[in-house]
Order: C-alpha cells, then sequence, then structure tokens
C-alpha cells in the first residue's frame, strides 16, 4: 500500500485515477477546490487551492504522502478566465507542489505534461521523420497560454532533477485524449459539418484512450521507471484520414486568409480564437511512443487510429479532458 496524494482529485482524469488507486488498495487524497458530492470510499478529500502555498504543504504535512500525483491545471479556459490565472494555477501552482514536496520528503511526483509543451513549430519532429521523441527540446508557444505554462514547468522540473534528485519524477507529456465520455475542444473541430484544413499541412493527430492514460498514471505511482514519457497511441491520423472516417468533407484555406478571418473574426466578436490558432492547425505535435512501450514499460491498449473510431462510434457525454 502506498500513501498518494492526487491535485486535481476531482477532474476528468483525477477522478478516474483516485478511484483507480483506492481500488488498488493505496492510502489515497483526494485534493482540489471542493469536496466532491459524492466521496469515494476509502478516500480522503481535502480542500486545497494549488494557488496557495500554505495550503499545499499543510496538506502534505497532513496526509505524509509517499507519491504525489500532480494533475491540476486549466486545460480548457472558462469564459471569466485571465491569463494571470490561468499561470498562477498551472506554473505557481506547481511550484508549490514541487516545493512542498521537497519539504515533507515525498518520495516521488508524478506530473500530468502535454505534448503541447512541445510548441507548435514548423520544424518539430525533423530529425525523427516529423515524430517527437522525449529528446526533444520542450519550446512550448508563448501565444498559447497552456502549452507555454507546460513548458515552463518542465523547466522548472528539469532545475529539480538536477538540485533534488532525492525526489523522483515520473513527466507525463499527454496527447489527445478520447473516450466515452469526452467532448472537448478538440473533438469539437470533428463534429463541423466539414473538417478544417490548412493546405499544404499535413500535421496530423496522435491520440490516446482515457482509460489508458489512468493505467498509466496508476503504473507511475508504483512502477519502476523515472523520467519523462510521451503518451500517446501507435500511429496518426491525419485530417483527410479523420474525414472519411466521419464521412465529412474537407475544407482547405490556405494559412494567411484564415489567418486574416481569424484576425477580423476576433476584432468583431465572432470567435474567441485569433490568429495564432493557424499554428495550432499547421504544425501539432506528432508524439514518438517508442519510450513509453520501451522503458516505461506500457503498451497502449489502442492505437491512434483505433481511439478515434471508437469515440466516434460510441454514445459521449461531455466531460472534458484533451490536450
Amino acid at each position: 500500500m502506498t500513501a498518494v496524494l492526487v491535485t486535481g482529485g476531482n477532474g476528468f482524469l483525477g477522478s478516474s485515477v483516485v478511484a483507480g488507486l483506492a481500488r488498488a488498495g493505496h492510502r489515497v487524497t483526494s485534493a482540489d477546490l471542493q469536496v466532491p458530492p459524492t466521496a469515494v470510499a476509502g478516500v480522503d478529500h481535502v480542500v486545497v487551492d494549488v494557488r496557495d502555498a500554505g495550503a499545499v504543504s499543510e496538506a502534505l504535512a497532513d496526509c505524509e504522502p509517499e507519491v504525489v500525483v500532480h494533475l491540476a491545471s486549466i486545460v480548457t479556459p472558462g469564459k471569466d478566465s485571465s491569463r494571470e490565472l490561468e499561470r498562477a494555477v498551472d506554473v505557481d501552482g506547481s511550484r508549490h507542489v514541487l516545493d512542498a514536496c521537497l519539504a515533507h520528503g515525498v518520495r516521488r511526483v508524478v506530473v500530468s505534461s502535454s505534448g503541447a509543451a512541445y510548441g507548435y513549430h514548423p520544424d518539430n519532429g525533423r530529425a525523427h521523420g516529423g515524430w517527437l521523441t522525449e529528446d526533444d527540446p520542450v519550446r512550448g508557444n508563448v501565444e498559447f497560454a497552456y502549452s507555454d505554462h507546460k513548458r515552463q514547468v518542465e523547466e522548472m522540473l528539469v532545475v529539480a532533477r538536477s538540485e533534488h534528485p532525492e525526489l523522483e519524477q515520473v513527466v507525463l507529456r499527454i496527447g489527445t485524449i478520447l473516450g466515452e465520455r469526452v467532448d472537448n475542444q478538440i473533438t469539437a473541430l470533428f463534429e463541423r459539418p466539414r473538417l478544417l484544413k490548412i493546405r499544404g499541412a499535413d500535421s496530423p493527430f496522435v491520440f490516446i484512450w482515457d482509460t489508458d492514460v489512468v493505467a498509466i498514471i496508476e503504473q507511475a505511482v508504483t512502477g519502476e521507471a523515472t523520467g519523462v514519457f510521451n503518451v500517446a497511441g501507435d500511429g496518426a491520423l491525419t485530417i483527410a484520414e479523420i474525414a472519411a472516417s466521419l464521412g465529412k468533407k474537407v475544407l482547405e484555406i490556405p494559412e494567411p486568409t484564415l489567418r486574416i478571418a481569424l484576425m477580423i473574426g476576433q476584432r468583431i466578436g465572432l470567435t474567441s480564437y485569433g490568429p495564432e490558432q493557424t499554428r495550432f492547425l499547421q504544425f501539432r505535435p506528432v508524439l514518438a511512443n517508442d519510450r513509453l512501450k520501451e522503458v516505461f514499460g506500457y503498451t497502449p491498449t489502442r492505437t491512434s487510429r483505433e481511439a478515434f473510431e471508437a469515440w466516434r462510434t460510441r454514445g459521449r457525454t461531455r466531460a472534458g479532458g484533451g490536450r
């Protein structure tokens, strides 16, 4: 039995991770902004705002975890969100969790990062035929808060690995999550009558099934492997392949045309997306999962294609999740 504290324990991934760890017999504390309406049997629920360094430290002092699973972050900002709030949760919150782990003798921290940490760049994966490995640089994009913040957190973790090797790290760079209950800003792209593609850009999607992500996080708590791992199913799907599976057509637009349209649309309030979004459509990170399988020791149960087909054919309700 391992004592585990999970930040963001009420979230899409967090709730499944908490339940899975409890079923496996671990002593689990779920930390989030509020106690859930239905508590998980055998789990201690504590109210913690990761923006509050003192509250984070107090929670770790009280439950004395051997492992901390840090999932708290803002993936999909709400209408009232701001860059300052998102940074306070994503970056400052991660610093508070890391500091508390070091102060209270935590043995291992498991961090949910993202493929977005690599950033959206035209030379992504150039050394490996378009595939990004864990040895490629984490560059993020300042214009994308989530991507930029994940980069900053990873840089923080690099320093901690050098200065505090006694704290083991498992850092998971997660691709686009799909699942029976997943409905998010990524899947919304696939619900449109026609799928948008920038002319000349074939940057594909990599997918990972949500139960695989949960199983990987659970294995990261007790397994022997440490380090940084891309989390994605085998293979990738282009927009054309996704459209064919959905029986839809593809709308190809030159990048300058789309950039101007987004600029005007944002200015007059027709869309919240700005011209920088063209980079997201052009240069998505395509994650190689060799290290996940060969070093971490986990082979996803579904390939990217199988995950997409399972999402397409099964009933879905809105539940969040996705990178």
